[in-house]
């Protein structure tokens, strides 16, 4: 069985005016991540919207100190980007499609989406979003570590990072084992 989980995928990583964008790179992907999306939800497969999500005044949380506030909770910016909001709104009632909110850059990391996997008898997990070097890649290594198989769709993932997201997509298939669709 296979999920697909898409990460952060949110105006304030993708839109032009994002408070931690990934601009043109991040834009350029969103016809894949509509596709592939719209794939695995009429395929019935699990599809996983793993969104980060901050409190403005947290002063606790350690990405404060290395990023500006972004993701905000009940924020324009920590809303779907482009299609991928229609695509949610038109699915988000299937049994499944699941919303994870997070507070770390693993999926994974103080959700239960281990259990949802698990549940679901998931042995592969599918990932997609933003950004390639930091979430994407924190999700796929605990998914390595919790002994998932993991694939990479290599035009649905960016960065605002070109080597970052360059590095990322060797570590995934060279150190994680990771299946990288071209």
């Amino acid at each position: 069985m296979r999920a697909l989980i898409s990460i952060d995928y949110t105006n304030d990583f993708v839109a032009e005016n994002g408070a931690l964008t990934t601009g043109i790179a991040g834009q350029e992907i969103e016809q894949e991540i509509v596709k592939l999306t719209e794939s695995f939800t009429k395929n019935n497969d699990f599809v996983v919207y793993a969104i980060d999500s901050h409190e403005k005044d947290d002063t606790y949380h350690p990405e404060n100190q290395l990023f500006p506030p972004h993701n905000l909770a009940n924020s324009e910016g920590r809303n779907l980007y482009g299609k991928l909001a229609e695509v949610y709104e038109e699915s988000c009632e299937k049994e499944t499609v699941y919303w994870i909110d997070k507070r770390h850059y693993s999926a994974f990391s103080g959700t239960d989406l281990d259990i949802r996997l698990r549940e679901r008898m998931i042995t592969e997990i599918h990932l997609i979003g933003v950004c390639t070097d930091i979430c994407v890649l924190h999700t796929a290594v605990d998914a390595y570590n919790l002994g998932y198989k993991i694939v990479i769709h290599k035009h649905a993932v960016a960065s605002f990072d070109p080597v970052g997201h360059e590095w990322a997509l060797n570590h995934f298939k060279n150190t994680l084992g990771a299946q990288i669709i071209e």
